[in-house]
């Protein structure tokens, strides 16, 4: 699944190839990939809008349109293809907006768990994928007092904790799993365990993984391709994620695979030991 990073990558290709571009028709060929409105007020609705901006909220693309806003969520494998004239469209097509100049931007994706959503311009913020966000892991927003009151709110292990997107937006698998071997926490322990310097750490650790990985261009593991049909650069930093077995680069112990709240996670054992029994 494209994380913040990857996101974010797609968002600032895309700003380089269809800011100012005039929409001239909008074709659905798989309806259920619109959320709201109705299919044939969607396409109606697009017509004649230009995208005036691209933002990006945690996972979500946001186009700023003439007279709305439109939401994007990629989800598993949406990827947005840009062709400068008409080509084939593959099965996996399932939005085309087509450009008063000819272009197109294509909406493609294989297993279909993408969304868009049309809203009022100026609404997206109440949207409800948007309005559960945490704030976005930036040194100033992304403050230190608020994060560590968080984690003494709750028990949960601090793994599921980042990846429900409330204290912090944007982690995904890899990057929860590199955040905590950076940190040197153990993915199961208890958040209201944490130690003021640890929350510290784990705070300065997500803020540098991320933005890391927005420079790198994201991650490739199996599929993701930024908006040029360009690979993530990222994967070759990867510490624990994918390294199971491995020497880790801190102290040689190997990378060990096991699940957490039923997702495939990667850690250190030496590094990152469990504090407290479970």
């Amino acid at each position: 699944m494209p994380e913040l990073p990857e996101v974010e990558t797609v968002r600032k290709g895309l700003s380089r190839l269809v800011v100012g571009k005039k929409i001239q028709k909008i074709q659905v060929l798989w309806p259920r990939i619109i959320e709201q409105p109705e299919t044939a007020i969607f396409e109606a609705s697009l017509v004649g809008e230009e995208i005036l901006s691209i933002d990006r909220r945690g996972k979500f693309l946001i186009f700023r349109l003439s007279h709305y806003e439109l939401i994007s969520h990629l989800r598993m494998e949406g990827k947005y293809q840009f062709v400068e004239k008409n080509e084939p469209i593959d099965k996996h097509t399932h939005v085309i907006f087509f450009f008063e100049d000819g272009s197109q931007l294509r909406y493609h994706d294989v297993r279909k768990f993408g969304r868009m959503t049309l809203v009022e311009k100026g609404t997206s913020d109440a949207y409800k994928g948007i309005m559960k966000l945490g704030p976005e892991p930036l040194p100033d927003t992304f403050l230190l007092d608020g994060f560590r009151l968080g984690l003494q709110k709750s028990h949960k292990a601090i793994k599921p904790l980042l990846l429900d997107q409330k204290l912090v937006t944007g982690l995904g698998n890899i990057y929860v799993d590199e955040a905590l071997w950076e940190a040197k926490i153990h993915p199961e322990q208890p958040a209201d365990t944490l130690k003021p310097k640890e929350a510290e750490l784990l705070r300065k650790a997500i803020i540098d993984v991320l933005s890391r990985a927005i420079e790198a261009g994201g991650t490739t593991i199996r599929s993701y391709l930024n908006a040029l049909g360009e690979s993530g650069n990222f994967q070759v930093a990867l510490h624990v994620y994918g390294q199971t077995g491995q020497p880790c680069v801190r102290c040689h112990t190997p990378i060990v695979k096991t699940k957490v709240a039923q997702r495939g996670t990667h850690y250190c054992p030496n590094c990152q030991r469990l504090k407290i029994s479970k």
